[in-house]
């Protein structure tokens, strides 16, 4: 069974994670969740609440599940894995920074896998110096952090570069995972 790599880290937005985590099993993919260490995570609610007396101008954050990682991010070894789904929420803000995970996930890239990214998770896009030239789509508010690792920005629901599919927020799970499966099908079935 092919394994997908997906990296997070606490404050991982839960519908970011949850729904590709259980769609990519579901298609018969392992995932394997990795972190800063093998340890339980705390997943987080992300929305503008609804019908507010005082408008909020950013995402309101709630606690949501935990999720385990199996595997911590020095211990990841990118020819495990058959592609990479980087999920949003704050965690990538943080995890950014870890020099284990950058290694991985460019060489994912690099070994031409497929690599999907949702929100905020262009930021490890970024951090990885994965999409310099390369058209990206994140949650509006993260369109900088794109630019800023050279990317182009484009407020679409999903975005294919290549081995990269972004998309901009949980509402664009389902074409997000659709075009994800089609690209990890098609390099799985070429190996």
């Amino acid at each position: 069974m092919a394994k997908v790599l997906m990296p997070l880290g606490d404050a991982t937005e839960a519908l970011d994670t949850f729904y590709p985590f259980f769609r990519l099993q579901e298609a018969g993919y392992e995932v394997v969740v990795a972190g800063p260490e093998a340890r339980l995570y705390h997943t987080v609610l992300h929305e503008i609440p609804p019908d507010s007396s005082i408008p909020w101008d950013i995402t309101q954050e709630r606690p949501a599940y935990f999720i385990k990682a199996d595997v911590a991010f020095k211990d990841m070894n990118p020819d495990d894995y058959a592609g990479v789904f980087i999920s949003g929420g704050r965690a990538p803000e943080y995890i950014r920074y870890d020099q284990d995970l950058n290694r991985v996930v460019k060489a994912i890239h690099d070994a031409g896998k497929p690599v999907a990214s949702v929100c905020h998770g262009v930021e490890i896009l970024t951090s990885a110096g994965i999409i310099n030239g390369r058209n990206v789509t994140t949650v509006a508010k993260c369109a900088m952090d794109a630019e800023q690792g050279g990317g182009v920005y484009v407020n679409q629901e999903t975005v294919v570069d290549g081995n990269i599919v972004s998309a901009r927020t949980w509402h664009d799970n389902a074409p997000l995972m659709k075009t994800f499966l089609e690209m990890l099908d098609a390099a799985t079935q070429a190996e």
